[in-house]
């Protein structure tokens, strides 16, 4: 088995090449990606493979999987401490998820809430077999770095849960292969909600223009976006679980995450203040986040050759730990190694 790094446990996750991403997709994962860096081994892959359970444009596939990894390093990864790669680089993530997705059972798939939540939204001809299998190539990605922790918003909590149950069905037949990992939930802004129906998450597919704040999207655009974000009749800005309250309890939270104030203070600091001066703050907060994203996105985007020499380097790296957790994996159940 490949060792951990001896003085840091080991962090491994990635977002889909698929739309802009959000808001959302900063302060659920990205910000938080850029907080632990330094703490952990670090290995953070744009997931093209798993975009594709979807239909893509292949011109807009490739242009996108630049981006993701430009908007990486532009929300503060550090390539030179974390390894940064596209997942299809590195080819045993497909080996290794056909051999999980054949020990999979066919219950266990069908069980996870987002295939049933996406199924129930199309018809039987339109439901690629891909989708099906997602939580098993979820599963390689994370057991092929013996990844300890996975950062995810609380909506992955049960394919993690799933990687779990997997690793733990593999070592048990064939002898301890994979190691066992955890959940790394942020502690603010694991989910945060559509600006215009905050009971839903906020999605890089929404076709709604005031559902998401891209991390692309102008300034002005950007605070129009979260000026007319729906709350409530009421006046008391607190952080709230009823249904009713979601709109405010959404801004809070994406103010909070940002702020990183407590509760208390937040709640304090509101206190004899309407929606307008929350929204105002909220607006603040976001638009102090993307003005320096933008502009190193721009820079990277424009640095001849930058980004290919980080991916090729990120895909050395994470070829060597990946193929040699393949190969004893395969040992493991039996494979001829090639002479």
């Amino acid at each position: 088995m490949t060792a951990v790094n001896d003085n840091k446990p080991r962090v491994l996750s990635g977002i889909q090449p698929s739309g802009n991403l959000t808001i959302g997709n900063y302060l659920g994962a990205l910000k938080q990606w850029v907080e632990v860096q330094h703490d952990y081994d670090c290995f953070y892959c744009v997931v093209d493979l798993h975009a594709i359970t979807m239909p893509q444009d292949p011109v807009e596939l490739r242009q996108r999987t630049r981006e993701s990894a430009a908007m990486y390093i532009a929300a503060g990864i550090d390539p030179e401490i974390s390894t940064i790669f596209v997942q299809s680089h590195v080819p045993a993530h497909s080996e290794l998820a056909w051999m999980l997705t054949c020990m999979a059972p066919l219950g266990w798939l069908h069980r996870m809430t987002q295939f049933k939540d996406r199924t129930a939204k199309q018809t039987q001809e339109s439901i690629g077999a891909g989708l099906l299998n997602y939580p098993s190539l979820m599963a390689a990605d994370i057991l092929l770095y013996h990844a300890d922790l996975v950062p995810v918003g609380d909506d992955q909590n049960q394919h993690l849960e799933f990687t779990r149950d997997l690793a733990q069905r593999f070592n048990h037949l064939y002898g301890d292969t994979f190691t066992l990992p955890s959940v790394m939930n942020p502690q603010a802004g694991a989910r945060i909600m559509g600006l215009d129906n905050p009971t839903a998450k906020m999605s890089k597919s929404e076709a709604s223009e005031n559902h998401a704040i891209f991390l692309l999207d102008e300034l002005p655009r950007a605070r129009k976006k979260i000026m007319r974000a729906v709350t409530d009749s009421q006046r008391e800005i607190r952080f709230s679980d009823e249904p009713e309250r979601a709109g405010v309890n959404n801004l809070l939270t994406i103010y909070q995450a940002i702020s990183g104030e407590s509760n208390a203070a937040i709640e304090a600091h509101f206190a004899d203040k309407g929606y307008g001066d929350l929204k105002r703050a909220a607006a603040d907060c976001v638009l102090s986040t993307l003005e320096p994203l933008q502009a190193r996105y721009y820079e990277l985007m424009n640095e001849a050759g930058y980004l290919d020499s980080v991916l090729r380097l990120g895909r050395e790296k994470a070829s060597a730990i990946a193929d040699e957790t393949l190969k004893l994996a395969q040992e493991r159940m039996g494979f001829l190694a090639p002479s």
